[in-house]
């Protein structure tokens, strides 16, 4: 692996001038599955590897993945090395995107991440009962006062991301920057078929979640009594069946011929497709990520793309 920032691709993250490596970490792990060593342990091989987007939310095990994320991130000597993803609107303490409830939330991240700033804040989850007015003004709010950069959309259907573009640019809100969203061979809908479309025209970055369908296309969980007994794991064994072993079948193929593993050419596959800005992987600790990360590399031939969109495309 390198060490080296400038040996890794870098993608331009919707109009926002930032760029990124094309994997992210995924913070909803921390403070559940890895402890404080693990995490640190994660983000310190990604930076060493050149990785700068770190995303969690406000309500991944209540709050402990920001203040874990936010304990690491003051061992750095340089805070702006990394870009901070977090989203807010899950909160028990803090639920929903009206004006109090998002400036709350907002105040609440940044104090458990010990940053003034944060790079990327995410709606999270569409909440209708809330004018998008409303929640866009608070957050411009928040992004004069110099404590977010940038909006986010998490979970947001096409149609709901083009709605608030029309309230955001009339009014000179902020705009939504980049949307995230579940995106891997198991579950391509809605992402290509609404979300990718809607964020290409707006001229939006697209975070896919999940690339690895919660750990099902790493290959490890093939029958249901490979699957571990945690709850962290629950979401995979819904893959199990004709479908999945088929499409098993051929990560394995493609990636026994490019000498890697069949997560990495599924995170490839991701990072392939149009409009993609970063996939968002999970890691319980370095050496999970190490295994992850040469796919950020991985240049799949046409053959390889044409033979993983037929067998999922049912």
């Amino acid at each position: 692996m390198t060490s080296s920032a400038e040996q890794l691709p870098r993608r331009a993250i919707g109009s926002t001038g930032l760029t990124t490596m094309p994997v992210g970490v995924d913070g909803s792990v921390f403070g559940w599955a890895a402890g404080v060593e693990a995490t640190a342990e994660v983000l310190n091989e990604f930076t060493d590897a050149g990785g700068t987007l770190v995303s969690t939310a406000d309500h991944y095990s209540g709050g402990r993945s920001e203040v874990m994320i936010g304990t690491w991130l003051r061992s750095l000597l340089d805070r702006s090395r990394v870009l901070v993803a977090t989203k807010v609107g899950r909160h028990p303490d803090n639920p929903g995107l009206s004006a109090r409830a998002l400036v709350r939330a907002a105040e609440a991240s940044l104090e458990r991440l010990g940053t003034d700033y944060i790079d990327f804040l995410s709606f999270d989850g569409d909440h209708p009962e809330t004018p998008a007015d409303e929640s866009l003004e608070a957050a411009d709010r928040l992004i004069r006062a110099g404590k977010v950069r940038f909006l986010s959309a998490s979970d947001y259907t096409g149609t709901r991301l083009r709605e608030f573009r029309s309230v955001a640019e009339p009014a000179a809100y902020p705009r939504f920057e980049t949307a995230l969203l579940e995106y891997n061979l198991m579950r391509r809908e809605p992402a290509e078929g609404d979300v990718l479309p809607a964020a290409r025209e707006l001229g939006m970055g697209f975070f896919a979640r999940l690339p690895l369908a919660n750990g099902f296309l790493t290959g490890v969980m093939r029958t249901r009594d490979t699957v571990p007994e945690s709850v962290m794991f629950a979401a995979a064994a819904q893959h199990i069946g004709r479908r999945g072993t088929r499409i098993l079948a051929v990560l394995d193929e493609i990636a026994e011929q490019h000498d890697t593993t069949p997560g990495a050419v599924a995170l490839a596959w991701v990072l392939s497709r149009p409009g993609v800005t970063a996939a968002i992987v999970r890691a319980r600790d370095g050496e999970q990520l190490a295994s992850l990360l040469p796919a950020a590399r991985l240049t799949l031939t046409r053959h390889d793309v044409r033979r993983l969109d037929e067998v999922s495309a049912a």
